[in-house]
């Protein structure tokens, strides 16, 4: 199952990768790119507590979040929020193809995909 959701990932991320290549260029490559890894500065929110952090990098990291955005701004004509929304959710996909999923409560290294980090090697090798 978990190589399922890894592969809507992949095809998320294309798809998304997609949208954002039919868009007027309205962003430098740089720009792109560290749009592209925003959402990752949600996990500041571990320096609230496991839960707090949970939520906020979850809430980023849904791909309803980048769809919505990328909607509005196709109905609202505003290319530039439609640039972003496919960037969002072309990283939320790229962060589930890697196996990089929505975090648990319990810690950031546990995931909807499975263990992440030093807890996945232990587990191998027990």
């Amino acid at each position: 199952m978990i190589g399922w959701q890894r592969a809507e990932g992949a095809l998320v991320f294309l798809a998304a990768l997609l949208l954002y290549w039919q868009m007027p260029p309205l962003l430098p490559w740089w720009a792109a790119v560290l749009i592209f890894f925003a959402p990752d500065l949600s996990f500041a929110g571990y320096a609230l507590g496991a839960r707090i952090g949970a939520i906020a990098y979850n809430i980023v990291h849904l791909y309803a979040f980048g769809a919505l955005l990328f909607a509005l701004g196709t109905l609202l004509f505003a290319p530039l929020v439609a640039t972003l929304g496919a960037l969002w959710l072309a990283h939320a996909g790229f962060d589930r193809m890697l196996g990089y999923g929505l975090k648990s409560v319990e810690g950031f290294e546990i995931t909807h995909l499975g263990p992440i980090g030093r807890r996945k090697a232990r587990k191998r090798g027990a």
